[in-house]
């Protein structure tokens, strides 16, 4: 989400000449685009503004600016700590660039944050995508669940739709720059259209809109939440020949009084009930999750729990983190439950262990299939030419090829499995 709202951020500044940089230094305006997910972001991000503060000073006309979930989150403190910063804009902020852009060059010092968005028609800004193969396009954005350890409710807000012809167009005219793959994005992908009075209006029917643009290319959607995915939006994704057969459903714990204390609205069992439907589907899907190690409590044996769900469940892939509390947040406040960062650090490091160990598994299943993969880069070393790609299921896959250009699709035989990557050779 972020990348994509950086995408836009540079498409808004191009309409009032500001150009992308490669040399830092050399830049009239340098915004620094946060994410405060986790604290270490955070730090990352005051550290740069540190080192931009020092350039300022022989330098005082340029601009700095933050924006993002941790502008959204700090407000004004952002430039108690960081007084050299000219702007801060929050996630509901980016379509007042233009206007706060003009201010911020009269030698104004602007920080803009509100708890509801600045609406405009988003079509009417250019986006400026990086040279890739994939677009992102965000159809909902933030969350109404309010999980205990997580800050997106308050950075970004309740969810909220955009409109589906809106979608629409912005996916025909990425299909007609020539993008090969669509992501669709929200915290909560799959509530897509939950706040909008049409019934019809849901991620299962934008899905297969989208599936009747012409042309050959593919679509994603990320993340789902596990009790939102329905038997509609299952459905679509088997009659959509150009949506991928990947989910990405983040579990967090394996242990039902984890979840609860996480404010999950399902089960453990709930939790294997979708997976297992998924699976009888699609007999080659990747399912990916999220899992949080250390949350204030947890025991042993319920952390055991997780590492016994990711075998049971066969899971692809999983993103781990040692919980990190957040300001505002429920759990943040049980500091009675804290475990020590060394309990915390020690669980994940067998939570990354456990991870490595299933993905390996995963990859070797596919040993002497052919999967259909979407190049994106090449690499070239001592003459050989590497393609990379992905296949549907998200699998990372390279091969050997003189003949294929990035954005082409090639039918790929597996003959060799790593832990996180697929090697194999083109079928004629």
């Amino acid at each position: 989400m972020n990348k994509s709202d950086s995408e836009r951020i540079a498409g808004i500044l191009s309409h009032f000449d500001y150009v992308e940089t490669d040399v830092e230094k050399e830049a009239d305006l340098l915004i620094v685009n946060t994410c405060s997910i986790r604290q270490l972001s955070a730090d990352k991000a005051y550290s740069l503004l540190g080192v931009w503060g020092k350039w300022k000073k022989t330098r005082p006309e340029l601009k700095i600016a933050i924006c993002g979930c941790v502008a959204q989150q700090d407000k004004e403190k952002v430039r108690q700590r960081a007084p050299y910063v000219d702007l801060v804009f929050g996630t509901h902020n980016i379509y007042e660039l233009p206007e706060l852009i003009k201010r911020i060059e009269n030698d104004e010092k602007v920080c803009a944050i509100t708890n509801t968005p600045v609406v405009c028609d988003q079509n009417d800004f250019k986006i400026i995508r990086k040279e890739s193969v994939n677009a992102w396009i965000p159809i909902i954005e933030g969350c109404n669940n309010f999980c205990t350890y997580c800050v997106v409710p308050f950075t970004r807000g309740r969810e909220r739709s955009r409109r589906p012809e809106e979608i629409i167009t912005e996916a025909k005219n990425i299909v007609k720059e020539g993008f090969k793959e669509i992501t669709l994005l929200g915290q909560n992908v799959d509530s897509y259209g939950k706040d909008f009075k049409d019934e019809n209006i849901t991620l299962a029917n934008l899905l297969r809109k989208l599936n009747k643009i012409e042309g050959e290319f593919r679509i994603r959607f990320v993340t789902s939440y596990p009790s939102d995915i329905t038997d509609d939006l299952i459905d679509a994704v088997e009659e959509c020949d150009k949506v991928c057969k990947y989910f990405h459903i983040p579990m967090q714990s394996g242990n039902s009084h984890i979840l609860e204390e996480m404010n999950r609205h399902y089960t453990k069992a709930k939790y294997y009930e979708i997976v297992s439907k998924i699976r009888n589907r699609f007999p080659d899907v990747a399912i990916t999750s999220d899992f949080i190690a250390g949350f204030p409590g947890e025991t042993e044996e319920e952390f055991q729990d997780t590492l016994d769900a990711i075998d049971e469940l066969e899971l692809d892939y999983s993103n781990t983190a040692a919980y990190s509390p957040r300001v505002f947040t429920k759990a943040g406040k049980m500091v009675d439950k804290f475990l020590t960062e060394e309990v915390k650090y020690e669980r994940l490091n067998r939570l990354n262990e456990k991870n490595r160990e299933v993905c390996l598994k995963s990859n070797e299943k596919f040993i002497g299939k052919t999967l259909k993969v979407l190049v994106e880069s090449k690499t070239v070393k001592d003459g050989k030419i590497t393609l990379n790609g992905r296949a549907d299921n998200n699998k990372i896959v390279h091969f050997e090829d003189t003949t294929k250009k990035i954005g082409d699709f090639v039918n790929v035989k597996i003959n060799k499995a790593q832990t996180w990557c697929l090697y194999g050779e083109p079928v004629v």
